[in-house]
């Protein structure tokens, strides 16, 4: 690829994030889309002025942007929580100057790009005696590595770049450890009254004809915890199955009983598309129906326990205890957790039979392997794009369209990271479903548990994937001609494999182009609630801004995505240092854009207490590591043997670095310290708290929610707050209007 197809990328990339960037600032100002951009607490504001036009109001202004920069993380943390300042800080970090913010991923990557841009990049260039080009009709090769000589001495320079990289890098990431482990143990202390910290989560309750589950478990902790046993609350089965068969139990009831006239006018709706003004009706519902809704009759609860239930202990340290004691002989028996924060709940798994999970797991992993085997093959076939010559040879019908400038820089530089793209927005929601079928307890952990998972798979799939199938086209045109040469290649040498590495650099650029920049613009414009907005409004005819539904963050989405560029940003900071100044405008944006969403779009209803920030230790160590190992090959290929022995104790060191971190910090990420929990009873003992703590126990995990506001939902807005606050100047709104 030459550079001008690269920067045909850039360019095409650069207008439209500028374009969706602009129609933003615009649609954002719009009272009719306030539920799409400013959540659904904000959406339900009235004003008398909501209706009035305005001039401004169509004018694209930059003062979601000033407001991003200038919000801190208390109020981060406020509205979002800890996951998002989690998330924040994967970008966002410290203070370079009095008014310059570093992020993260910016600062090492800054860093990076001063060493490795105008120390690598230059001997990269200059690396070999060869006839030189203008800088545009330049091939990328020879910004990497592989325009440097055999044996150079420069590669030196590689290797001392390496380092500081490295160095700079393990520094950073303690520092950030130890900041988000103090932000977790002042979660933990800010968190009083939360009910789950006296509450635990018993699964696998023995089965017993003389008694109900209910009655088992009340004899058991009776028994066993009487001095601190305060009640419990057994779960009931009510997974998605039994709630469509009960729903259609009661519509069939409905319709008996109702008369064949049955006609509801405040409740039908008019069709934009035919303009009949009923052209269907919604049946009604009482609305004591929906108030404690348990989808079977009270005389059948008996017959729904689960094997689970819900058990209040008097103390925290008792619950903790409890929670992390082995209960019975049978360690498949009496199974305890503590429980998730009663909005984090996720019931219906809570239901799924203990023994099961181990099958489910397995079944999982081999969903999983399957999905990322299936996926190899749009991989590889995007891979085609790439190289124009082995596609012309295997494909010689595409000879004369492929000839013209414009359509080559077009294939080699846009469409392969488009079509990639298009593929790899199907796995999130599949990786989604998968972690909901393990059979996770709660909600937050469901999401992390799919962030694991996509991580793991755009690891493989988008970066060893598009190495390890590079040759696929040449192989496919060879595969009739020479069986024999089929064999040899079928399994990629340790060089090979070395060589695609700085090879496929340059895909990776338009992919951070195409992937990051493009996705930063569609992640502002949210264009699915946007057609959900338009669907209401315009086909359904309903003027209620508050239909759309609230969104909750999409870490299983936006976490691994920025982890994936951060690997593309270590691999290639000595190999490739071109990439950076790609990463860095990229990390730049993110920053503005989720924190902007952070504030405005999204609502928090649970969280997981910064349990992410593991996640994001961890991928950047492997990532690390990596870097160094490649590094260290391909110095050997390079017939640098000593450059490549001293990468050796630099693998070694971080490695080690990891496991102290480890040891350190991760402890605080798995469980709840003691010495907090005890601190926290001794205080409300004192305050004469623990009474009244006992109390809204009993109350606080409700199964069967009602439409009114229950613990666990967002809370409504404060009707005070002025529409025009949110158009004009969203800097305006108080903190305590976004919070959850």
């Amino acid at each position: 690829m030459k550079l001008a197809a690269l920067l045909t990328s850039a360019g095409i990339n650069t207008a439209v994030s500028v374009v969706l960037f602009s129609l933003y600032s615009v649609l954002r100002k719009q009272p009719s889309f306030v539920n799409v951009y400013f959540g659904a607490k904000i959406a339900q504001v009235r004003s008398r002025q909501q209706d009035a036009f305005r001039f401004d109001r169509f004018v694209p202004s930059p003062s979601w942007i000033l407001k991003a920069w200038e919000t801190s993380d208390e109020e981060i943390c406020a509205t979002g929580g800890l996951d998002a300042v989690v998330f924040v800080r994967m970008i966002v970090f410290s203070k370079l100057t009095l008014l310059l913010l570093i992020v993260d991923s910016f600062r090492i990557f800054s860093i990076a790009a001063i060493v490795c841009n105008f120390l690598v990049l230059p001997l990269n260039y200059f690396g070999k005696e060869m006839q030189r080009h203008q800088i545009p009709a330049e091939t990328l090769e020879v910004f990497t590595i592989a325009n440097v000589e055999e044996g150079s001495r420069w590669l030196w320079a590689h290797c001392l770049a390496l380092y500081l990289v490295s160095c700079c890098a393990c520094f950073l990431l303690y520092l950030e450890y130890k900041s988000i482990s103090r932000m977790r143990l002042a979660y933990f202390t800010s968190s009083m009254s939360n009910p789950s910290y006296f509450t635990v989560l018993v699964r696998a309750i023995p089965w017993s004809r003389e008694e109900s589950y209910s009655g088992t478990v009340a004899r058991f902790f009776t028994n066993y915890y009487a001095s601190s046993f305060l009640s419990h609350q057994i779960v009931y089965r009510s997974g998605s199955v039994q709630k469509l068969v009960t729903d259609a139990g009661k519509v069939c009831k409905m319709l008996k009983l109702a008369p064949r006239e049955l006609h509801i006018g405040s409740n039908s709706m008019r069709c934009g598309l035919c303009g009949t003004s009923t052209p269907f009706s919604m049946l009604p519902m009482d609305a004591d129906d929906d108030q404690g809704r348990s989808d079977f009759g009270g005389s059948d609860l008996s017959k729904k326990e689960s094997a689970a239930a819900l058990v209040f202990f008097r103390t925290r340290y008792a619950a903790l205890v409890a929670s992390q004691s082995l209960q019975s002989r049978n360690p498949m028996s009496w199974v305890t957790n503590l429980s998730p924060e009663p909005g984090d709940m996720y019931w219906s798994n809570i239901c799924v039979p203990y023994r099961l999970l181990w099958i489910r797991k397995v079944a999982i992993l081999v969903a999983s392997m399957a999905l990322v085997a299936f996926f190899i093959v749009p991989v590889s076939l995007t891979q085609g794009l790439v190289h124009l010559d082995k596609l012309q040879k295997t494909f010689p019908f595409l000879r004369g369209v492929l000839k013209r400038k414009a359509m080559s820089q077009l294939a080699t530089g846009y469409l392969p990271s488009v079509v990639l793209i298009i593929f790899m927005y199907m796995v999130p929601p599949i990786m989604l479903l998968f972690s909901t079928l393990e059979g996770s307890t709660s909600r937050s952990g469901r999401k992390r548990s799919a962030s694991i998972k996509v991580l793991c798979f755009f690891i493989w799939n988008v970066f060893f994937g598009n190495i390890l199938s590079g040759s696929v086209i040449e192989r496919f045109s060879k595969i009739f001609k020479d069986v024999n040469y089929l064999l040899a290649t079928a399994v990629p040498s340790t060089v090979t494999f070395l060589l695609y590495v700085h090879i496929y650099a340059t895909f990776f650029m338009t992919y951070v182009l195409t992937s990051g920049w493009a996705s930063l613009s569609c992640e502002l414009m949210q264009p699915f609630g946007l057609l959900c907005n338009l669907f209401y409004m315009f086909i359904l005819r309903n003027k209620d801004v508050t239909t759309y539904g609230t969104l909750t963050f999409p870490y299983h989405t936006e976490v691994p995505r920025i982890l994936l560029f951060g690997l593309f940003g270590f691999v290639y900071s000595t190999l490739s240092p071109l990439i950076l100044p790609f990463l860095l405008v990229y990390f730049s944006l993110a920053y503005l854009v989720y924190r902007n969403q952070i504030l405005n779009v999204y609502v928090t209803k649970y969280q997981t207490g910064g349990t992410y920030w593991p996640i994001v230790h961890n991928a950047t160590i492997f990532s690390m590591v990596l870097m160094q190992v490649i590094a260290m090959a391909v110095f050997g290929l390079k017939k640098s043997t000593v450059a490549s022995s001293f990468v050796i104790p630099l693998i070694i060191m971080t490695l080690l670095f990891n496991e102290y971190c480890r040891q350190r910090f991760q402890p605080l990420f798995m469980q709840i310290p003691a010495q907090i929990l005890i601190e926290m009873d001794r205080q409300d003992e004192q305050n004469g708290k623990m009474k009244e703590i006992h109390q809204k126990l009993t109350t606080s995990y409700t199964q069967f929610k009602s439409k009114s506001h229950t613990l666990g939902d967002p809370m409504p807005p404060n009707n005070n707050c002025r529409l025009e606050d949110l158009e004009i100047n969203p800097g305006k709104i108080p903190v305590h209007h976004l919070s959850s």
